[in-house]
Formats: structure tokens, sequence, C-alpha cells
């Protein structure tokens, strides 16, 4: 008898741990769930896009140095080099200098791609512009400029004023490179050697280098 007591009362037990959760509040739980994917999903993509093109604005970035680096080891780099000379170097899908329009950096609304500051289309779909400037010394503050467009294939409009803005890469004399924000105190070009200072908002909000 006791023994029988004992069975019930366990079955009894495992009867109210087991009874799960409620219909209401599983729609609750969901309805939470939802309001959380419906801020949180949208921050996520937007960083994990970003995080990718950053990524593809540093390869570029090291394109570039590298591009530089062998033009300088073979011998081709002086004070009156400009972007235009490193392109034998680069890895590129075509040269457009058709007037095509791209992202310029912020506060600056777009740049053209024409016969002296022509860009280059790349592999990744972005646009890298070049500035029509020379070292114009051969000092390690004589600079050089290019700005790069991450998302030139997305752009649907003629100002080609993307949701991302360009990233502009100083390459100075001596190798370094990096980005407009970011440049040395007292930088210098062929048109500007007054000091060219860091400007902070001179990168876009996406871009951290």
């Amino acid at each position: 008898m006791k023994m029988r007591s004992y069975i019930a009362l366990s079955l009894q037990k495992s009867r109210k741990f087991n009874q799960g959760f409620t219909l209401t509040e599983i729609l609750i739980a969901l309805a939470i769930l939802g309001v959380i994917a419906v801020f949180a999903i949208p921050k996520l993509l937007v960083s994990s896009q970003n995080q990718q093109k950053i990524a593809q604005t540093k390869e570029v970035a090291a394109m570039v140095s590298g591009a530089f680096q062998t033009a300088k080891a073979a011998g081709i780099v002086n004070a009156n080099t400009r972007p235009r000379d490193l392109t034998p170097y680069m890895n590129y899908v075509a040269v457009i200098n058709d007037g095509t329009v791209v992202d310029a950096i912020p506060g600056v609304a777009s740049n053209t791609c024409n016969a002296s500051s022509f860009c280059l289309k790349l592999h990744n779909g972005g646009m890298l512009w070049f500035q029509n400037w020379q070292f114009g010394g051969t000092s390690s503050l004589y600079t050089i400029e290019m700005s790069y467009d991450p998302d030139f294939a997305n752009n649907t409009t003629s100002t080609a004023d993307g949701p991302l803005k360009a990233v502009q890469f100083t390459l100075y004399y001596d190798g370094y490179i990096t980005s407009r924000a970011n440049t040395k105190p007292h930088s210098c070009n062929i048109w500007d050697c007054t000091g060219l200072e860091p400007v902070s908002t001179a990168d876009p909000s996406w871009f951290q280098w």
C-alpha cells in the first residue's frame, strides 16, 4: 500500500513539473523576441557590412602600398611621381575616364573620373580615384592622394552619393600610407606645404583605420 502511494505521489510530481509553458507564456516570449529582433538584426547587418567594407578598403590600401614599393624598387619613384604612375603594379578590371562620377570623402560632393584624374574599377566592385597631384618633394612628409569608393557598384544616382562615402588614402614618399583623418602633422604636397593637418571628419563614419 505504501509503495502504491509513493508511486502515485511521484507521478503527481512528475505531471506537475512536466506541464510546460502555457500558450500565453509562449506568445509573450515570441513577442519579446520579435521586438528584440526588430532592433538588433538591422544593427548587426549594418555592422557586418561595415566590417566587410573596412576589410576591403584596407586590402585596397595594401595594394596601393605594394604598388608603391614595387615602383620604388624599380627606381621610378621621384618628386614628380603621381598616383597614376603606380597603376602598372596594381590589379584592376578597367581604367575609367569617361566622366563617371564616384563618391568623395565626407564634405566633398563627388569626384569625376576623367583623363587627368581617372579611376580604376576594381574586382571587389569599388572604384579607386586618383588625384592628379605629384609628390612635389622627396622628404618623408610629401604625399600623393587617392580615394576609394567601396560601394560604387551600388550607386543608383548620377551624383554617386552612395550610402558609404569614400576613404582618402594619403601615401607618403617613404611608403607610409594612412587615411586622411590620420595623416602626419605638417604633411605636404605639391599644392599645399603650409601644414596639412589630420582632419578627423575626413574619414566616413563607417570607417576605422
